[in-house]
C-alpha cells in the first residue's frame, strides 16, 4: 500500500485574475478561508485554476506562493500536467523543490497520445518527481481517455499513488478499482459522483463545489467513510442543482462567477473563457442564495 496524499475533499480552487495579473491579497484570504473551513487539501493551478492560461511565470508563482500560504496546513498538490511533457517535467521538478507535496498530471490534451504513449509520458514525469503523483483522467476536456489497464501498469511506478477520475463512467472506475487494489488511491474528479466514487473504494474528491463549500464538501466523504452512509448521500442528492449549474458552462466559468459573487475576486476570464452568461449567472446565483452563500 503507498502513502495517501489526503482523504476526504481537496479543492480545485480559482485563480483570482485581474486584467493585470494574478490578484494574491484575494488568492491568499480564499486560500485561508478553505483551510479554516476544513478542507482536506488544496490543489493549485489546476483546470479550475486557468493553469493553462497562466505564463509560465505566473503559474510557478501561484505553485509558490499557494506552498508558502498554506504553510503546511493542508497538502498542496500543485497542478504540474501539459501536452508538452518536457514542460510538465520542468513544473514538476519546480514545485517539489518549492515544496508541493504532490503533483496533479492531467494526461496530454489535444496530442491524443496513445496508451503507450501515456505511459511512457506519466513514466518520465514521475521519474523526474521527489513527490508522489496524482494521475488526472478527464477525457471530455482532452480527448484522450486513461483506461484502466493503463492506469493498473502506471500503479506500478512507486511515485503513481492516485488517481482524479472524471470521465464520468463508472464502469470505468470501478474496474480501475478491480484492476489497481491499494497500488493507487481514486478520487472523484466529478461532483455529482463523490458518493458513487466513494462506495468503490475512493478516497475522496478533488472538488470545484468546494471553491463554495469547503466544509460541507469535507463532510460528505468523512460522513461516508465513517458510515453516516445516508447523511453523506442526503448530501450528494442535495447539493446536485448547485453541481449542475456550476458546470452548465465550462468549468471555471460559472465558479468564477460564484467566487467573485462571494467576495473572492473578479469574474474575470483570460480568453478564451468569458463571463457567465445572464440567464445561467441568475440560476446560479439563486442557488447560492438558498445556501446562504451570498
Amino acid at each position: 500500500m503507498k502513502n495517501t496524499v489526503f482523504t476526504g475533499a481537496a479543492t480545485a480552487i480559482v485563480t483570482p485574475l485581474t486584467a493585470d495579473g494574478v490578484d494574491y491579497p484575494r488568492f491568499g484570504r480564499l486560500i485561508d478561508w478553505q483551510i479554516e473551513a476544513g478542507i482536506d487539501a488544496i490543489v493549485v493551478a489546476g483546470t479550475t485554476g486557468e493553469g493553462s492560461t497562466l505564463t509560465d511565470a505566473e503559474h510557478k508563482e501561484v505553485i509558490r506562493y499557494c506552498v508558502e500560504r498554506v504553510a503546511g496546513r493542508v497538502p498542496v498538490i500543485a497542478g504540474t500536467g501539459s501536452n508538452d511533457i518536457a514542460y510538465a517535467i520542468e513544473l514538476t521538478k519546480y514545485a517539489c523543490e518549492v515544496g508541493a507535496d504532490a503533483m496533479l498530471l492531467v494526461t496530454p490534451y489535444y496530442n491524443k497520445a496513445t496508451q503507450q504513449g501515456l505511459i511512457q509520458s506519466f513514466t518520465a514525469i514521475a521519474d523526474a518527481s521527489t513527490k508522489p503523483c496524482i494521475l488526472y483522467n478527464v477525457p471530455g476536456r482532452t480527448g484522450c481517455n486513461l483506461l484502466p489497464t493503463t492506469v493498473a501498469k502506471l500503479a506500478q511506478h512507486p511515485n503513481i499513488v492516485g488517481i482524479k477520475e472524471a470521465s464520468g463512467n463508472i464502469s470505468q472506475i470501478a474496474q480501475v478499482a478491480h484492476l489497481c487494489g491499494d497500488n493507487i488511491d481514486i478520487y472523484s474528479g466529478n461532483d455529482d459522483q463523490i458518493v458513487p466514487v466513494l462506495s468503490l473504494g475512493g478516497k475522496g474528491v478533488i472538488s470545484v463545489l468546494s471553491n463554495l463549500l469547503p466544509a460541507e464538501t469535507s463532510k460528505m466523504c468523512h460522513d461516508y467513510m465513517a458510515g453516516r452512509t445516508a447523511e453523506a448521500t442526503a448530501a450528494q442528492l442535495m447539493y446536485l442543482p448547485l453541481v449542475d449549474a456550476l458546470f452548465c458552462e465550462v468549468n471555471p466559468i460559472p465558479v468564477k462567477a460564484a467566487m467573485a459573487a462571494m467576495g473572492y475576486g473578479e469574474d474575470y476570464l483570460r480568453l478564451p473563457l468569458t463571463p457567465m452568461e445572464d440567464a445561467h449567472r441568475e440560476t446560479l446565483l439563486g442557488l447560492m442564495k438558498e445556501q446562504n452563500l451570498i
